[in-house]
């Protein structure tokens, strides 16, 4: 799970202290793929170091955190370097280029009004020892981010049950296939659905960090793109990319009234599109300069 930004305030946003408190721990690395992910993969095209340098030292990253987040990503075998004199310039590796797509289809997918609810339940009882505590941590990762919630030990829930595919690639991938049982059906008549959320899911949490989103970018909503476009964009993108991490997206009959996630997603939404052209030129303009 990356690690997420804090947006920017509007007060003096351009200063470097600032741009730092605003970045909190978020890692070079984790700002450098949301860069790759934005600007690099679509247009294909290699990238010299030093515009990469440029970009990230405008985030506040040190020239040399970025430079060991750009080995380290290399060393994961996301990146290619090739070198021209004593410069040297970027690509995506076919797996790089894989796993940014399958990122960025998630990012922009995320948020999109979901149909409706038919009432349905996924439950999954799913049990690891404890002495296997690796594993119990890989199937509790996993299943999060498939968006399941575990209201008790050994239970897992999902209110859309078309998540049993992807569930059982994860039991396949982990060997659990043969210690596991899945249903599907209604609510019953004991209990409360509402309650089972509350078990399964920390959505306070969740409503908690897209307020700090929609606190951060809302001054923007109704102004032109800002003179940063480029870093502010980033900024957006790598805000938002948390969030399906976070939000199992859950039916609205399950969500609490006036939802924070549905203004977020609008609010990306209308800023992405708008600070799209303006933040691409401006990347033209530094990879033309660094040319």
């Amino acid at each position: 799970m990356p690690p997420h930004t804090t947006p920017a305030t509007r007060a003096d946003p351009d200063t470097p202290a600032l741009r730092r408190r605003e970045l909190g721990q978020t890692s070079a690395r984790s700002l450098l793929l949301t860069v790759l992910g934005e600007f690099v993969l679509p247009e294909r095209e290699p990238v010299w170091t030093q515009v990469l340098l440029d970009v990230l030292g405008d985030l506040g990253v040190e020239p040399k955190s970025a430079r060991q987040a750009l080995a380290r990503t290399a060393a994961e075998g996301l990146l290619d370097s090739d070198r021209s004199g004593r410069r040297v310039r970027w690509s995506l590796t076919a797996r790089g280029r894989r796993l940014l797509s399958e990122g960025a289809a998630r990012i922009y997918g995320f948020g999109t009004p979901a149909p409706e609810w038919d009432g349905r339940w996924l439950v999954l009882l799913a049990s690891v020892p404890e002495s296997r505590r690796q594993l119990r941590h890989r199937l509790r990762t996993r299943l999060a981010w498939a968006g399941l919630g575990s209201p008790a030990p050994g239970v897992w829930v999902s209110p859309d049950p078309a998540k049993e595919t992807e569930v059982t690639r994860v039991l396949d991938d982990l060997d659990l296939g043969g210690v596991t049982s899945s249903f599907v059906g209604h609510f019953g008549a004991i209990g409360r659905p509402s309650d089972v959320v509350a078990q399964a899911w920390d959505l306070d949490r969740v409503e908690h960090a897209y307020e700090e989103f929609l606190a951060g970018f809302t001054p923007y909503a109704d102004a032109p793109p800002p003179a940063d476009v480029l870093t502010r964009q980033v900024l957006l993108v790598h805000a938002w990319r948390r969030f399906p991490f976070l939000d199992p997206e859950l039916p609205s009959a399950l969500l609490p009234d006036h939802w924070a996630g549905t203004r977020a997603a609008t609010l990306f939404a209308a800023l992405h599109a708008r600070w799209d052209e303006p933040a691409r030129t401006c990347w033209h303009d530094l990879v033309g300069r660094a040319g």
